[in-house]
């Protein structure tokens, strides 16, 4: 019986000393944990990274000596880009098949393909882009003006004239009244025509109607002293039209609905208008290719002969 109790005691202190040690080892982790960091370069997260760092770079030094063959990883096959036609939408596709690439159409044949070749339900606008031989990065070839479509342009435009006195025809009238909306972020117009008297007090909402297109400007006809003829025009179908980064002008000419007859006098008007715009300084060719589509629809090329 003593031998028995003298070896329960001899236990309970073996197991006691084994517990001390649990304690030493869970109070050193503790004491690390307490070492790392929420962030910085002490965080659990940053002291990792730098750990997979070195030991990257550690393999890569044993690459450079040798001692080490670097992995070959299966090089991806690209697959080939489809051609664009493909891409397209099945309406488009079944357009494009009328249109013959290779051919200049003259203008009425331009017009009539566009009018059978418009994928969309509703009333398509006809747009007109032409190429011109002109570098826009020089100012006296930065083509811009505006042109009155003989037959409108289809579309109902919302004018606002920045003047104390009202005009007939105009949506919006009065400064203040233009000012008041402005003042709240509201924009009700499509078109603000100003007197150049008047253009100082417009100058603090140049960051709102300028990157909209919307501030008055000599060059496109908003600013004039005869703000009644302005506002007829801009009713009757004027717009405007400026040479892109490219060197291509592009104008909406009218809608499918118009037929073929007035969308081909509101082209030869467009046309016309930019051909008399030619720079003094461009010699030679100065109309390089003219194309025509309707929204979401193909395009065909016009022969350059009809200008």
């Amino acid at each position: 019986m003593a031998e028995e109790a003298k070896k329960q005691v001899e236990e309970k202190e073996v197991e006691a000393v084994q517990a001390e040690a649990t304690e030493a080892e869970e109070t050193k982790e503790e004491k690390a944990e307490k070492a790392t960091a929420k962030a910085g370069k002490r965080s659990a997260k940053a002291l990792r990274e730098a750990e997979e760092k070195a030991a990257k770079e550690e393999r890569k030094a044993k690459i450079a000596a040798g001692e080490v063959e670097a992995e070959s990883k299966p090089k991806q096959v690209a697959k080939p880009t489809r051609p664009r036609i493909e891409r397209q939408g099945k309406k488009f596709r079944e357009a494009a098949k009328l249109v013959d690439k290779t051919k200049q159409y003259t203008l009425a044949e331009a017009i009539e393909l566009a009018i059978k070749t418009s994928p969309v339900k509703f009333d398509a606008t006809v747009e007109l882009h032409v190429n011109l031989n002109v570098d826009p990065r020089h100012a006296d070839q930065n083509v811009r003006d505006t042109v009155v479509l003989p037959a409108g342009t289809g579309k109902t435009v919302r004018v606002a004239v920045f003047d104390d006195e009202k005009v007939e025809g105009a949506d919006l009238s009065g400064a203040d009244t233009i000012i008041k909306a402005l003042d709240k972020g509201e924009i009700n117009f499509d078109v603000l025509i100003a007197t150049p008297a008047q253009m100082p007090k417009l100058g603090k909402y140049a960051r709102l109607l300028g990157p909209r297109g919307l501030m008055p400007n000599p060059k496109s006809g908003t600013v004039t002293t005869d703000v009644a003829k302005a506002v007829k025009e801009v009713k009757a179908g004027r717009v405007e039209y400026r040479v892109d980064s490219t060197g291509i002008v592009h104008v909406p000419c009218g809608k499918v609905s118009f037929g073929p007859q007035k969308l081909e006098d509101n082209i030869r008007a467009v046309l016309q208008n930019v051909k008399s715009n030619k720079p003094a300084s461009i010699k030679g060719t100065y109309i390089k290719a003219i194309h025509l589509a309707t929204t979401m629809g193909p395009s065909i090329t016009v022969a350059t002969s009809e200008v």
